[in-house]
């Protein structure tokens, strides 16, 4: 004899049926389908990537990257039907963001990460909000003004970053005899210089200017050297998820060309921003008012 075996009642066909339809009609990919089943979205942040994404004393995340982000969770509850969308926060490092995308933890990665090809092949990118450079934060007395003035010297960068390995492959490649030293945040890199343990930090510089305003005695250090690299900055998306990218890269480009983003960029590089209440005074460069009359995702790096 056959075992008998139960059936799954017609209604509850009926009711997986609607559930997979209506799923696959109104919401598609992992980071939406999370999004719409938790009710929250999870953005990355990092704690002293002044002013794009930094912590304040009450631990509470703030920046341009993180205003932007702001708008484009307000854009996807939209588009989700959602009644309201819950944001969490996830305090990343360099060395720890690429993870949180790709291992699912964050839905946006919103600080001063570089869009290059080398990621690229991990995660994808939205259009840049901004587009920086590698130069050298040394105290205000140094004499030293570029790379090729730290030969025999100690430089000091962040653990997972470009600049790090730029200055690394110009190091071995020119044979400058830098003695390259890795931090593991921004914050230790700038107490190093400020120590004499080292005799400079290289990174992005609009991040320089920023940590340089944020310090007790900003006036003890200052910012100089030509560009090394060009790094276009931008949001940071699961490259799995081209249904998230679509409804980002849409909005970027309408805060954008609607000049919002202007206003956003005004907020934090040209007015005073906390903790301090003092102003970077940095005017939007040319690569990036160039970029921006034709926003796109792409970038040839």
């Amino acid at each position: 004899m056959f075992a008998s075996r139960r059936l799954p009642s017609r209604s509850a066909c009926l009711f997986a049926a609607a559930l997979l339809c209506g799923s696959a009609a109104t919401w598609a990919g992992p980071s939406l389908d999370r999004i719409k089943l938790t009710g929250k979205i999870v953005i990355a942040h990092r704690e002293s990537s002044v002013p794009f994404s930094y912590v304040l004393p009450d631990k509470q995340p703030v920046g341009y990257a993180l205003d932007l982000c702001s708008r484009l969770s307000e854009v996807i509850r939209k588009r989700l039907g959602l009644a309201k969308l819950q944001t969490e926060y996830l305090l990343v490092t360099p060395a720890t963001r690429v993870a949180a995308i790709t291992d699912g933890k964050a839905d946006m990665e919103c600080g001063g990460t570089t869009n290059n090809a080398e990621r690229r092949q991990k995660v994808a990118f939205t259009v840049p909000h901004y587009i920086t450079g590698t130069r050298y934060m040394v105290l205000a007395n140094s004499k030293i003004d570029d790379l090729n003035n730290f030969g025999s010297r100690k430089l000091v960068s962040t653990v997972g970053t470009t600049a790090l390995k730029s200055i690394t492959q110009n190091n071995n490649e020119r044979l400058l005899g830098i003695q390259i030293l890795e931090a593991p945040d921004h914050a230790k890199a700038v107490q190093m210089v400020e120590s004499g343990e080292a005799d400079g930090f290289a990174m992005d510089d609009v991040l320089l200017f920023g940590l340089k305003a944020s310090r007790p005695e900003p006036d003890k250090l200052k910012v100089v050297g030509k560009f090394l690299t060009i790094e276009p900055l931008a949001i940071m998306l699961p490259k799995n998820d081209p249904e998230l990218k679509a409804i980002v890269d849409e909005e970027m480009k309408r805060l954008i060309t609607s000049h919002e983003a202007d206003t956003i960029y005004a907020k934090w590089f040209l007015q005073p921003i906390p903790p301090k209440q003092v102003a970077l005074n940095l005017p939007m460069n040319y690569l990036l008012k160039d970029f921006w009359k034709y926003p796109t995702d792409w970038v040839p790096f």
